[in-house]
Order: C-alpha cells, then sequence, then structure tokens
C-alpha cells in the first residue's frame, strides 16, 4: 500500500470541497494500492462488498468528480475507459502515449493544442483531450521477435 498517495487524495478530496466519506476513503485506499488501471466495474466489485447498497453510478459520479480535480487520469484503452491516480507532485498539464499491447502510459510532457492555430470562428475551446496510441519500443521488439522466422 502506499499510505502517502492515499493521504494525499483524502487532503486533495478535502482541499476540493468534498466530503471525505467512508465509501470515498475506500476509493482513495483502492487506488493507492492499485497496481494499475481500474474499470469502473471493479471499483465498483470492490468497494461494493464493504459498502452494502452501494450503486455503480455513485461510483461513476465519484470517479469523474477526482478526475476533474486530477486526482484520476482517465484513459480509453482499447478494452474501455479505465482509471489510475494521478500525479499529486509536480501536476502539470500533459497528454499521453498508450501502447495498445502492453497499456503502458508515457507522458507527452508539452501540449499539441499549442500547435493547432487557428480554431473555426466563434468557438472557445474550454477543454481537450489528446492521446496518442501505438506499440512502445519493447512490444515492437517482442512481435519482430515473434514474427521472425524460425532458424533451422
Amino acid at each position: 500500500m502506499k499510505p502517502n498517495r492515499e493521504r494525499q487524495m483524502l487532503e486533495s478530496m478535502a482541499r476540493g470541497g468534498l466530503r471525505v466519506t467512508e465509501q470515498r476513503k475506500s476509493l482513495a485506499k483502492l487506488f493507492a494500492e492499485a497496481a494499475g488501471y481500474l474499470t469502473p466495474k471493479e471499483v465498483y466489485d470492490r468497494l461494493e462488498t464493504k459498502h452494502r447498497g452501494l450503486s455503480f453510478e455513485t461510483v461513476y459520479r465519484n470517479l469523474r468528480i477526482l478526475q476533474d480535480l486530477g486526482m484520476l487520469e482517465q484513459f480509453y484503452l482499447e478494452d474501455g475507459v479505465k482509471f489510475r491516480i494521478g500525479r499529486f507532485a509536480g501536476q502539470h498539464h500533459h497528454h499521453h502515449l498508450i501502447c495498445l499491447s502492453c497499456e503502458r502510459v508515457y507522458p507527452l510532457d508539452f501540449c499539441p493544442m499549442d500547435h493547432v492555430g487557428e480554431v473555426p470562428n466563434q468557438f472557445k475551446v474550454v477543454k481537450h483531450r489528446f492521446e496518442i496510441y501505438g506499440y512502445c519500443a519493447e512490444c515492437t521488439v517482442s512481435e519482430r521477435e515473434e514474427k521472425a522466422p524460425a532458424h533451422k
């Protein structure tokens, strides 16, 4: 477990004006202990055993709130939407390169929106998402090795 991450999430919830309920404490602990991504369904399944009567809608709403506050990052992967704990220390605006094979995420530390140029007249951009999907070097090498003909 990473108690520091759990504590950071709870403190961020309080600073963000959220009531720190038992359900939100469980949510913070779950993400602090998670080794990777969690789908909304996985979050619901794990929390519902401890908090009977918890609805999927409540879980999803809290995931969105925590994402809006920067505590969770949301990713669109091949098998659906997933969340993971965000960056607290040195939180900055960033985007991602996502490997379609191993689902590793690499930060892209510049914003492509800075290079978009003019947007259509009368359109005001208020937020954006930019993710690049492909294959990391490790998965590319593994794929080449698998496809290489066997030597006899």
